[in-house]
């Protein structure tokens, strides 16, 4: 991949709007997570479980977030009680227990993203097809970025 120049003063804008991007970004989900009737913690489980590829243990959730099993086992309870998500058997191994989000129960809080869904489609639409392949290049590379900081995970080997 090809490498390019960057200013000391192009980088801080980047990260200003970054740093400001994640702070809107959090305040956003906080909220949406109270009409949920969940924490902002609870929520961001619920979203980690959500995207997953598969079910996860406890362990692995406590892993990627930093919290405590005890505490994964607190936010599971809840989750659990909201009907959000639930705790499964292993097929493979009957001793482990798996967390995956309740089939449809995303969908009963679609609506509470489609602001953000429709802020984006009218931002996105300001740009051609190409500067849209731009940005969507940037964003993966970022998140690739990120997810390589959670342990156990490495988007680039």
């Amino acid at each position: 991949m090809a490498k390019y120049p960057l200013s000391a003063e192009e980088l801080a804008r980047f990260a200003h709007l970054g740093r400001e991007t994640s702070t809107l970004t959090v305040l956003r989900h906080a909220r949406i997570a109270e009409r949920m009737g969940l924490s902002a913690t609870d929520h961001k489980v619920l979203e980690l479980v959500g995207q997953a590829p598969g079910p996860l243990t406890a362990g692995r959730i406590a892993e990627l977030t930093g919290l405590s099993t005890g505490a994964v086992t607190g936010v599971m309870d809840r989750l659990e009680k909201a009907a959000l998500a639930r705790r499964v058997r292993d097929t493979a191994d009957r001793r482990k227990v798996l967390i995956e989000v309740v089939p449809g129960a995303m969908d009963r809080h679609a609506p509470l993203f489609e602001s953000a869904y429709t802020n984006m489609k009218t931002v996105l639409e300001e740009f051609s097809p190409g500067e849209r392949k731009v940005l969507e290049r940037f964003q993966s590379a970022l998140l690739d970025g990120l997810r390589d900081e959670l342990p156990g995970n490495s988007s680039r080997t």
